[in-house]
């Protein structure tokens, strides 16, 4: 890759400052500065678990409060990097996801964690597996997070909704097919939707199923000499698909939902088929989470002209270099990303809900295998299968499923998507959106030829 990664760009990220402090709250008991650690963290379901555990069990057994502050995925992208590329110092733990880590090592913003997972034979570094390792490496070969998460892509569908018409859903669909089962499926007297997708401006909301739509339908970002290909035939075809899907079969509200908003509208129901992250099925086969517990079948992500498309993701904990607590911050990182924290997780919250995708040893569980028998297998096929390397029919220029792994991409990507999101909200043209966006791609790829 190029060593231009190592630049600090300027559009990293488009910075928010109304975030600050948003969601704050404190596990343990006490709040001496000796004994506390700050810690930033995306507001998804596996998240608020650990907030709920936290207390009663790692502080007890270490005397360590964590003090966390939960905001939204885009907001939790601005806030934690504003605060490392800045040096702030403001958190000691973060999530982070597969994107930043290999940029920001590069750059110096944080702490390698391969000396404290070698030198901890209870931890098992081994057992992660390779992905989720590959991932959150730098280029000299060490972790500079731990994983506390892993997840590609797949389908979920209502089997009710589905049994009722009479159709099977295949193991492997194409979108030709959703788009086809989203006319037959949908209820709209009764508020059910065909499909719920994210419509949610950012380049991790909105940009994360749709990239992958656009490497199936055999386009890319950027080909292997950095040619911009927002407006080819492609993309564009990818793009039309999509916003079509939405505006004649999706949820109310498409362009202001992301991951919550389709988490929550499929699990009440409302929706016949969603297409999003593997790691969604620990709560919707959660009774007190979801109304479709046990109803929902779970397949690829659906394809066009590639063999898989499922994307490959980790919310994993980072330090930041500019920490002065790396010795909790470490023995709360290693906490929430060990076996014994999985076993916590099903003991005390159910089996469904264990952060997987990040252990092998995981899916060897009995009481997990049982819980999550509907979808642990195509979960673990799904991230086995995706390739950042070639994620699409062509050579690609940079790492990456659903991004592209250089600092401008998040720029780029959530403006392309507040055009997109403007395009199944009716008031812009995918063809708009796109030429606009191959000008913006053009000029980040100066840089890169």
């Amino acid at each position: 890759m190029s060593k231009k990664l190592a630049v600090v760009a300027v559009g990293l990220l488009a910075f928010t400052a109304a975030c600050s402090g948003a969601g704050s709250t404190t596990s343990g008991g006490g709040d001496s500065a000796d004994n506390t650690i700050t810690a930033l963290m995306v507001g998804n379901p596996q998240m608020e678990d650990i907030q709920k555990l936290t207390a009663e069990n790692f502080t007890k057994q270490t005397g360590i409060t964590v003090k966390f502050t939960i905001l939204p995925e885009n907001e939790l992208r601005d806030k934690v990097t504003q605060d490392v590329a800045n040096q702030g110092g403001q958190y000691d733990v973060a999530t982070v996801g597969a994107y930043e880590v290999p940029i920001w090592a590069k750059n110096g913003w944080l702490h390698e964690v391969s000396t404290q997972m070698d030198a901890d034979t209870a931890y098992d570094k081994a057992d992660l597996i390779k992905p989720m390792v590959s991932s959150l490496s730098g280029e000299d070969g060490k972790l500079y997070a731990a994983p506390f998460y892993g997840e590609s892509s797949f389908l979920m569908y209502n089997k009710e909704l589905f049994d009722a018409k009479g159709i099977t859903m295949p193991e492997k669909p194409t979108w030709a097919q959703v788009a086809e089962y989203a006319a037959k499926v949908e209820d709209k007297s009764k508020g059910i939707s065909g499909i719920c997708l994210r419509g949610l401006p950012g380049w991790g909301e909105l940009f994360a199923p749709l990239t992958t739509v656009v490497n199936t339908y055999g386009g890319t970002w950027f080909d292997k000499d950095w040619n911009a290909q927002v407006n080819s035939p492609e993309f564009k075809e990818a793009t039309n698909f999509y916003v079509n899907l939405l505006k004649q079969h999706g949820q109310p509200g498409a362009p202001q939902s992301g991951f919550t908003e389709c988490l929550n509208t499929f699990g009440q129901g409302k929706a016949a088929m969603w297409y999003d992250a593997t790691s969604a099925a620990g709560t919707l086969e959660d009774p007190n989470a979801s109304k479709v517990a046990g109803k929902v079948g779970y397949a690829y992500a659906p394809v066009n002209k590639t063999e898989y498309s499922g994307w490959l993701w980790t919310w994993a904990w980072a330090m930041p270099k500019t920490t002065k607590k790396a010795d909790a911050a470490w023995k709360f990182m290693s906490w929430a990303t060990s076996k014994d924290y999985e076993k916590l997780v099903g003991a005390q919250l159910g089996w469904s809900r264990v952060p997987s995708g990040k252990r092998t040893s995981t899916y060897s569980i009995p009481e997990y295998k049982e819980s999550a028998s509907a979808f642990a297998d195509v979960t673990l096929g799904s991230i086995e299968h995706a390739d950042p390397t070639n994620p699409g029919v062509q050579p690609r220029p940079a790492l990456g499923v659903q991004f592209v792994g250089i600092p401008e991409f998040a720029d780029l990507g959530t403006k392309v998507s507040q055009e997109v999101s403007a395009a199944i909200a009716g008031s812009n043209t995918v063809d708009k959106a796109l030429a606009d966006g191959q000008k913006q791609a053009e000029d980040v790829a100066k840089k890169y030829k």
